[in-house]
């Protein structure tokens, strides 16, 4: 099963996977149902998750029913427990939406919630994050989780996103972390082969590889930044249940 898994996130391209998966998965939500794990995004239950991972597979990562990771399931706890994203109305933009949260933020902020993607075929508006086609202060909110890792240039998306924001309007910036982290950014423009891009930035479509100065960057275009470790004030307890990361750092940059 991992080797599978591995195998068909690296060769099959996510604008198909997010098609294909949803009647799969239903299968295997029931197939695993039991009592071990939850998902809180939809709080279905399992005797074990799936694995997940392109290149070494992590045992009980993925619910099947909401198709939510770790990272996901921490999010959703975060947003919960440290914002007022559940209890306002907001205008919310969601870049690259990730389909475990998909339904439940449409329900929460009806047409204020917006969905943007260069590709995917879920997304309401198609767009390239270096020009985000919405005018100055017009977010309350945003969220742009294992995206900038890809793009062309990272200071120009993130200009893009301050832009949008409303003054006091907040963002969950996540990116991906490989260790032992750098000091700083890795990144190469002339490193365009697939393998040699994988091999330095831990994924073939990427093309830089974070470092401690990720905040810093963030900052550099006006951001307020606060690097909160979330996951260290939850029980073990609920780390277990709800299957979450040990180490995920929640990065909120404030307008």
């Amino acid at each position: 099963m991992k080797k599978i898994i591995s195998f068909l996130i690296r060769k099959v391209p996510r604008r198909y996977l997010q098609v294909l998966s949803p009647p799969v998965m239903k299968f295997l939500a029931w197939w695993f149902r039991g009592n071990k794990y939850t998902c809180p995004i939809d709080g279905r239950s399992y005797r074990k998750l799936l694995p997940y991972g392109r290149i070494e597979a992590r045992a009980n990562a993925l619910a099947p029913g909401s198709l939510s990771l770790e990272r996901h399931r921490l999010i959703w706890l975060y947003l919960q427990r440290k914002t007022n994203f559940f209890n306002t109305k907001m205008h919310f933009l969601h870049i690259a939406p990730e389909q475990c949260f998909m339904k439940k933020f449409e329900e929460m902020h009806g047409e204020g919630y917006i969905t943007a993607d260069i590709e995917s075929p879920l997304a309401k508006v198609k767009m390239d994050i270096h020009h985000i086609p919405f005018p100055d202060n017009h977010f309350d909110a945003l969220m742009c989780n294992h995206v900038l890792e890809h793009v062309e240039s990272d200071f120009q998306a993130l200009k893009e996103l301050h832009r949008v924001l409303k003054p006091g309007g907040w963002a969950i910036l996540q990116v991906p972390f490989f260790f032992p982290l750098t000091e700083t950014t890795l990144e190469d423009k002339t490193i365009v082969d697939p393998l040699e891009r994988e091999k330095q930035y831990g994924q073939s479509d990427h093309v830089r590889r974070y470092g401690k100065d990720y905040a810093d960057r963030i900052r550099s275009v006006g951001f307020k930044v606060t690097e909160d470790d979330f996951v260290k004030s939850l029980e073990e307890s609920e780390i277990r249940k709800f299957a979450l990361p040990a180490e995920e750092i929640i990065f909120i940059a404030v307008k």
